[in-house]
């Protein structure tokens, strides 16, 4: 057998769990300062990959070292509108002290691939490339154009990778009307004839918010009744033990009711507390997307232990459900007080779109090929993608990235996590959904 005849018998099967591998051991850790090391190389080897193949990629560079790579593969029919496949290499910190595996090692252990980004998302980037290499080298157009995106610095909220394209470069995405990307179809198991695939179909807003509180200044020892850090620490508890109200909006109703049929059994919207406690283990994740939420994350002030400082600072994770960012930032401020001033550090959309349509039957139909007790459901993130700076060029964005994972696995957890992991027959088993997908899609 030839050297290209073998190139050619390799599978995405065969090489999605290298690839992944390949990819955790590049550090793309994302430090929101350019400090990070590694995502011009994870460009330069995604490009490599895809050139590799015979495709033309290009490598964008915002900011020295801010690298993403962009591909365009041609469909059968490229009068239909295209679709974009987008991933992000970047990945957050990791300290290695607190991993069984090293975070960039990317070792096999326990039927899993370990290290930072195994779920978040160096899965779907490797099965992506798994599907695309083995498509170009076996000449399996896709029915329509699909273009690819590989982006930096999605964990800071894309300005350097996302954001960056679709402002300065919007023409590499001509013709695009939908969009997948990360944290949907991933498998919840119900029981023995039920494994739920939750697709995301919306995600929350973000204000991500610096507080400021200013007050006089002065001795330790003095009464000061006029404490920066007082009146901002009396804010932010206030601010982090807030019950916010539950709101049901249209995609959690839309789960709710796929579910509830699923179950065969009644899933009350109006009654939360009691639903949740039917969810199982996703009702963390789920339980997220009922309300808006502030975490307070940072807290800064003063330069020595006697004197008062004339100001103090707090940092905010904020969140807000589509629909209800004037209620979000109204609730805020009275919380607040009048004493605290915020600005924002950084700023997005929330997202929503329906479950419907014939991208939606081709997730549906491709999961079920490989897992006759699949079920695809809507869902709502209560994070971010890039998919917000997609959605800037009318596109409509959706988490599909395909994992039939097992019962025993916390993958919320994963997200962020320590000892974040993704089974090999996951990258797999999603190497072939996403081939029936492009198929049917």
């Amino acid at each position: 057998m030839s050297e290209t005849d073998t190139a050619r018998s390799v599978t995405g099967e065969d090489e999605v769990v290298d690839l992944c591998r390949e990819l955790i051991r590049i550090d793309t850790s994302n430090y929101g300062d350019h400090s990070g090391p590694g995502e011009r190389k994870a460009a330069e080897y995604v490009a490599e990959k895809l050139a590799e193949v015979g495709l033309e990629p290009r490598i964008f560079e915002s900011h020295p070292g801010r690298a993403s790579t962009v591909a365009r593969i041609e469909g059968e029919d490229p009068s239909r509108p295209a679709l974009l496949i987008h991933g992000h290499t970047d990945v957050v910190p990791a300290n290695a002290d607190d991993w069984t595996h090293h975070p960039f090692s990317g070792e096999i252990a326990d039927g899993c691939v370990w290290g930072r980004g195994a779920v978040d998302m160096k899965d779907m980037d490797a099965m992506t490339l798994a599907v695309v290499r083995d498509r170009m080298r076996s000449g399996r157009k896709p029915p329509r154009d699909i273009v690819l995106a590989f982006l930096a610095d999605e964990e800071a909220g894309g300005t350097y990778g996302a954001k960056h394209l679709v402002h300065k470069h919007p023409e590499l995405f001509e013709g695009v009307t939908e969009a997948i990307g990360e944290v949907g179809g991933f498998s919840f198991t119900v029981n023995e004839k039920l494994r739920l695939y939750l697709v995301e179909t919306a995600e929350k807003g973000m204000h991500w918010m610096r507080l400021t509180v200013d007050g006089t200044a002065g001795h330790g020892s003095m009464t000061n009744d006029d404490n920066a850090i007082t009146e901002l620490c009396e804010a932010v508890a206030r601010l982090g033990r807030h019950k916010w109200p539950v709101r049901v909006t249209k995609t959690v109703r839309a789960f709710l009711d796929e579910l509830s049929d699923a179950l065969g059994t009644e899933l009350d919207p109006e009654n939360m507390d009691e639903t949740l406690a039917k969810l199982g283990g996703i009702a963390r994740m789920i339980g997220t997307t009922l309300r808006n939420s502030a975490a307070p994350t940072m807290l800064g002030a003063g330069y020595k232990v006697n004197v008062i400082p004339g100001q103090a600072t707090a940092h905010v994770d904020g969140r807000f459900l589509p629909g209800y960012e004037e209620e979000f930032l109204a609730d805020l401020d009275r919380i607040l007080g009048p004493r605290v001033r915020r600005e924002d550090v950084h700023a997005d959309k929330a997202l929503e779109t329906d479950f419907d349509g014939r991208l939606v039957d081709a997730m549906q139909s491709a999961l079920r090929a490989e897992d006759p007790i699949a079920r695809a459901v809507p869902y709502m993130l209560s994070g971010g993608t890039d998919a917000k700076s997609f959605d800037d060029l009318g596109i409509r964005c959706f988490g599909f990235a395909p994992l039939k994972l097992p019962p025993e696995l916390d993958f919320a957890g994963m997200f962020h996590g320590v000892d974040e992991r993704v089974p090999v027959d996951g990258l797999k088993f999603g190497v072939r959904v996403l081939d029936r997908f492009l198929d049917a899609s």
